[in-house]
């Protein structure tokens, strides 16, 4: 694509349309702009539109669209085709810097994003320049051009926040202080005198008070791995400034905005996160500091409001307090009673209670407070805050913490039961306030996993729970309701399984409040149930257990879903999901019903799939619905391809990525319950299977490889009688699969299936080319995994068409070339084959090799009889060798960058692995010992010779208990 108007003009048209709300407009334009992105100059012309466009729609727009260009194809992936050329990427890194420093701030925010994510794959080695460039900017004195340095100098180090230790990462982390420290710390003494100065300006200090935020943000990047010696060596300069920041309050900062937080907020928001650090990690160094820090942050505490606009302030102040009072060193702090009741009365129990702020986002945003209640997001609550800090006062003072608040508890289930009505929030708080006091320990698997001693949880939950959970109007208290709700699904593994059939049926009619918060709480508390193990490793609930509720709990899941707000609600589809999966053969009877209600779901929602958790369980529980019902009934299989075909062909014709790889797999799931052959549905598809843009997407290639071996499992046979034509382009498949890294071990899985359910003669005439193409990758690059794939084709191979073919294919391509296999490949390296399938295959073929491959007794092969003999009692007798060399670091599929939709298994619709021998060998050493007898009767006295010659005495002794086992000798 040449740089010039017409191109410019074509693709601000394309970006304009991507914009239109009409999918029939906007789709096009998309799969436009996806096409032309692989040629050279695209992020070019793109950069030139969000640099010179009239139209500030199209600017921004340009600037998104070139932001996840760069996010989907900047790294380079072996075996990828890189869609940015070398021109471009120079081109990119030589303007972008300058472009983000001179854009307006919509802009500049995503071309910093965009530098951070080609800092993170070219910093430091291939943009060895990109740090100076930005420090130097720091001299300009404008402070729009330094906020846009310090906006990208934060989206590149927020990574050291969570990088694990290396010395790759040591490096780079003193690289950039070496480079930016100085200059860093300098910009903030200059930022803290021009705040002074203009102390009366607002709009200089809006424009300051963002540098220090981000200089703070910074400052907790660079010192999150270990304490840098720079920034011990100026401890004194930062910390006082910090201290000073934290109890400066200049009035003309202050905004009237109760929810959005300001300047002046954020910056001491990041102060406390940071003071929090340095007592966590650096506590010694930081002694000295402390007392100010804890007065200041002490006195922030009880003289900040309690509007929303605070809410991040106070909880990262009060984490601070949580983190200082878990140290050792500062246990004395706390000691005195009076410290503590004060900490309680002043800090915990106020940011406890639910505030008006907090009802309207309960009632109107449900997703967010579900988001942040349930799932614990990243946005910190003051609740989960003041739960930290009393769980943190507990590591030493449980008992006199326990004590002041069960005060409170009291006290507040009191003014609750004078006027339930007007007093309900009390009770929340106490709900609140007994759980964090109680919990302990937490994981998502099980809930509360340790308990407070001090808590009686049963107790509590038959006094005050349970009244809740009967009331029978679901939607009065909503609030207390979900509380309750709550507090079962956490402490689950804590109360007796008789309490927790009790609650069952009331959860279940708890899915039909109004409240998205409530009836989202009772199918995710259900969810949690269902899953609950006991003793004896099955299902804590049972499904005789749940046979009184059945119908009722399929019927009221089913009609949550048409609730206002969660018509794609994740935990309710997960809850049919797992109460299909618990209830196996019980579902049958509604399965027809609710097949119906799915599918249409389905069909909605591929319009426009916006909920990838939703999706899953949707596709989850569809897979559930097909299993169970064609256990009972495999004939039912017709009906499900009735239901669902229509969907599926819509799906595949809009190409809505999102869902592809899911149909392939339950179209897989339903073919393989076929019991005859081939239907003509599925074979009409067939050639649309081959076409290579569907092997282009990363997501599609698993799911499509197990399509196309149900396919040869099913109809091999009818593939090679009517479509023989076919045959090349699924060997076309394989060479693509084969010529990846990534993929090689899915076109083995696809080249396996062909060898064990094509007739023969159907790929005698491509069977050399396969081979051909097998060397020649085992010559470009032989990885661990490909050998291993490698070992387990050519096995399956001599167990299919016999060892001589095996010996013959290898000998026609090049004279000797088996001896050069067994010798170098087979013998050495058949140890890495892992599996209990794949060793017994290896097993089978080496043995058919030994004992049926003439050529092994009588030439220059006899030599690499015993040595191979050796490899197969080790393969069957040592470990498996798990090693993988120095060199080799797989890309793993999930780590591939790009838009690309990654592929999700669906649990439900996983195939059972297949064995290709089955029962014809049950054990490979049985078999072993009969087949080398039948060759030493063959030809007398050779095998004992070239056993007592060659063999080492371990494997001889290990012989000898095959033979004794199967009760043979050797001639």
């Amino acid at each position: 694509m040449d740089l010039n108007d017409a191109n410019l003009q074509t693709l601000t048209e394309f970006l304009q349309k991507t914009l239109d709300p009409n999918p029939s407009v906007r789709r096009p334009a998309e799969k436009f702009l996806e096409s032309v992105e692989g040629n050279q100059n695209y992020s070019v012309l793109l950069l030139t539109l969000l640099e010179k466009s009239q139209d500030n729609v199209i600017r921004v727009c340009a600037a998104i669209t070139f932001k996840n260009y760069i996010k989907r194809n900047w790294r380079i992936i072996e075996d990828e085709l890189n869609k940015i050329s070398d021109a471009d990427r120079t081109t990119i890194k030589a303007n972008i810097v300058n472009l983000m420093l001179t854009s307006p701030e919509q802009i500049q925010k995503q071309l910093s994003d965009a530098i951070s994510i080609i800092g993170r794959e070219d910093f430091p080695q291939k943009w060895p320049d990109l740090l100076t460039e930005m420090v130097t900017r720091f001299q300009s004195g404008d402070f729009h051009v330094i906020n846009g340095v310090l906006r990208t100098a934060h989206s590149l180090f927020k990574r050291y926040r969570h990088e694990f230790k290396s010395n790759e990462l040591w490096l780079e982390i003193k690289l950039v202080l070496d480079t930016f420290a100085q200059p860093l710390t300098e910009l903030f003494k200059v930022t803290i005198d021009l705040c002074q100065t203009h102390a009366s300006d607002i709009n200089a200090l809006k424009v300051l008070f963002s540098s220090l935020t981000l200089i703070s943000k910074l400052f907790y990047s660079l010192n999150f791995q270990d304490l840098p010696e720079f920034f011990e060596d100026n401890m004194e300069t930062w910390m006082t400034n910090f201290h000073n920041l934290l109890t400066l309050d200049n009035k003309l900062l202050q905004t009237d905005d109760e929810e959005e937080a300001g300047l002046l907020e954020l910056l001491k928001s990041q102060i406390c996160d940071n003071a929090a650090l340095y007592a966590q990690k650096y506590d010694e160094e930081f002694q000295p500091y402390l007392p100010r820090f804890v007065t200041a942050i002490w006195n922030l505490l009880v003289t900040t409001g309690r509007e929303v606009k605070y809410d991040l302030l106070v909880s990262n102040a009060i984490q601070f307090l949580a983190s200082v009072c878990e140290r050792p060193h500062y246990k004395h702090l706390f000691e005195d009673q009076n410290i503590l009741t004060s900490i309680c009365e002043k800090v915990i129990v106020p940011n406890m209670e639910f505030r008006s702020a907090d009802e309207e986002v309960f009632e109107d945003n449900s997703e967010e407070y579900i988001r942040r209640d349930l799932e614990g997001s990243d946005i910190d609550t003051r609740r989960r805050a003041a739960c930290d800090l009393v769980r943190g006062l507990c590591k030493f003072f449980e008992g006199p913490v326990t004590t002041i608040f069960s005060g409170y508890v009291s006290s507040m289930l009191a003014e609750y039961a004078k006027n339930p009505g007007t007093n309900w929030k009390h009770k929340d708080t106490a709900i609140y306030l007994v759980t964090s006091l109680a919990s302990k320990a937490q994981t998502q698997k099980h809930g509360i996993t340790q308990a407070s001693e001090l808590v009686n949880l049963t107790e509590f939950f038959m006094n005050h729970i349970l009244t809740d959970l009967k009331s029978p109007n679901v939607n009065e208290f909503p609030v207390l309701k979900a509380d309750a709700i709550k507090y079962v699904m956490i402490f689950r593994s804590q109360l007796p399984k008789e309490h927790l059939l009790q609650a069952v049926p009331l959860l279940v009619a708890h899915l039909e409040a109004e409240s998205t918060v409530e009836h989202t709480y009772a199918a995710h508390a259900l969810e949690r149930l269902f899953t609950m193990r006991g003793p004896d490793t099955t299902t804590l609930i049972t499904p005789a257990e749940m046979a009184p509720f059945t119908e009722q709990l399929l019927n009221n899941l089913f009609k949550a879903l048409v609730l206002p707000g969660s018509s794609e609600n994740e935990y309710i589809m997960k809850a049919i999901m797992r109460s299909f999966s618990l209830l196996q053969e019980a579902v049958v009877p509604y399965v027809p019903t609710l097949i119906a209600q799915l599918t249409h779901k389905l069909l909605l929602v591929s319009k426009n799939p916006s909920k990838p958790h939703f999706n899953h369980y949707l596709f989850e529980s569809l897979c559930l619905s097909i299993r169970i019902t064609c256990k009972a009934n495999p004939a039912t299989v017709g009906s499900f391809e009735e239901a669902l075909f229509p969907v599926f062909t819509e799906i595949l014709q809009n190409d809505v990525q999102e869902f592809v790889p899911y149909v392939f797999q339950v179209m897989s799931l339903l073919l393989e319950i076929h019991t005859s052959s081939i239907p003509s549905s599925y074979m009409a598809l067939f050639p649309h299977l081959l076409q290579p843009i569907l092997w282009e997407r990363m997501g599609n290639i698993p799911p499509l490889v197990r399509l196309l071996q149900a396919y040869l499992l099913k109809g091999g046979a009818t593939i090679a009688s009517t479509a023989a034509d076919r045959i090349p382009g699924l060997l076309g498949v394989f060479q693509k699969l084969l010529a990846s890294k990534a993929n090689d071990h899915q076109g083995f899985y696809l080249l396996n299936s062909i060898i064990e359910h094509m007739p023969p003669e159907s790929i005698t005439q491509y069977r050399k080319q396969i081979f051909i193409l097998l060397f020649q990758r085992l010559q470009s690059s032989k990885t661990t995994k490909f050998i291993k794939s490698f070992l387990v084709f050519i096995s399956l191979y001599c167990v299919k068409y016999g060892a001589i073919a095996l010996q013959e294919i290898f000998d026609t391509i090049q004279p000797k070339m088996f001896g050069m296999v067994l010798e170098k490949i087979v013998i050495p390296e058949v140890q890495k084959v892992s599996g209990q399938v794949d060793r017994k295959i290896c097993a089978v073929g080496i043995t058919k090799v030994l004992t049926e491959c003439p050529s092994m007794m009588d030439t220059e092969y006899t030599k690499l009889w015993p040595l191979l003999l050796q490899a197969l009692i080790g393969l069957f007798e040592l470990p498996e060798d798990d090693s993988i060399p120095d060199d080799e670091h797989f890309v793993d599929i999930e780590d591939t960058a790009g838009y690309q939709t990654a592929f999700s298994q669906l649990a439900f619709a996983g195939k059972k692995e297949h064995d290709p021998i089955g029962d014809t060998v049950t054990n490979p050493k049985i078999m072993l010992a009969q087949s080398l007898h039948k060759l030493s009767t063959a030809c007398p006295g050779r095998v004992p010779s070239m056993l007592s010659t060659s063999l080492n005495a371990e494997a001889l002794q290990f012989l000898q208990g095959y033979l004794q086992a199967a009760s043979v000798q050797l001639m």
